[in-house]
């Protein structure tokens, strides 16, 4: 089959890559020696909440059209395919992953249905997250001294987030879909920590962009992923392939 080509070279995945964890050497860094000085805004920590609220909201929207994330965030494939297109009906999809053997530990079955490991975890860890804004954000919870613990605890979380796909020791559907609820719960785990360390306005604003960031850096890894997967295939023809660079062209 013609393969699905990701070019190694290529500048962008390893751009966010790099700076994604460059942004969690800052997170650490920060924890460990936070600013002296603090801010009294009062509006801040209900603004940063609900900046960070419709961040996780949006991000949901990758779990409900996944199709329609990827492209937004699409890390250019392929050629067109030299072989002749096949005029079979597209593969079935389970959990939006083709009906194929090499993509067994993406998904999970549950009452008869396949689901997405990552994307059910995106969402678990969103639905958590939003909770522990209310409470944190809009509420009275208070962090005190394990702060630092939090945004390390956050930090663990985010790099396991980041390195699902590229470690073959977490290829498995109950650990994705952990480390994609984890990778979530631990940027809110480093924005709550931050901000109850800093208490800055312009320091929250920066981790509520980085956590964008790394959204999209786990959604670049995640099509690289596929897209290897693909391109090691050995099948002369794949009507998924075809059919999904029919809709692309």
């Amino acid at each position: 089959m013609s393969q699905m080509n990701y070019k190694p070279g290529s500048f962008t995945l390893p751009f966010l890559v790099s700076v994604s964890f460059f942004g969690l050497i800052l997170a650490v860094l920060l924890a460990l020696h936070p600013p002296i000085s603090h801010e009294d805004f009062v509006w801040r920590k209900p603004v940063i909440g609900s900046m960070f609220a419709l961040v996780c909201v949006l991000g949901t929207l990758a779990v409900f059209f996944p199709n329609k994330c990827s492209r937004s965030f699409h890390l250019k494939k392929a050629e067109k395919h030299k072989n002749k297109v096949s005029q079979a009906t597209p593969s079935v999809l389970r959990g939006h992953h083709p009906m194929c053997g090499r993509f067994s530990t993406h998904v999970f079955l549950l009452g008869g249905k396949m689901f997405c490991a990552t994307c059910s975890g995106l969402f678990i860890g969103a639905m958590i997250v939003l909770v522990g804004i209310a409470l944190f954000f809009f509420g009275n919870w208070q962090m005190g001294e394990n702060a630092v613990l939090m945004v390390l605890a956050g930090a663990v979380g985010v790099t396991l987030g980041l390195l699902q796909s590229p470690l073959p020791m977490l290829q498995n559907s109950v650990i994705r879909l952990f480390s994609s609820a984890f990778f979530v719960v631990g940027t809110f785990l480093i924005l709550v920590g931050v901000e109850e360390l800093a208490r800055n306005t312009s320091v929250d604003l920066f981790f509520v962009a980085l956590s964008v960031f790394w959204l999209m850096t786990r959604i670049s890894l995640s099509q690289w992923d596929h897209e290897r997967i693909c391109s090691i295939c050995t099948l002369d023809s794949c009507s998924f392939v075809e059919w999904h660079a029919k809709r692309e062209g």
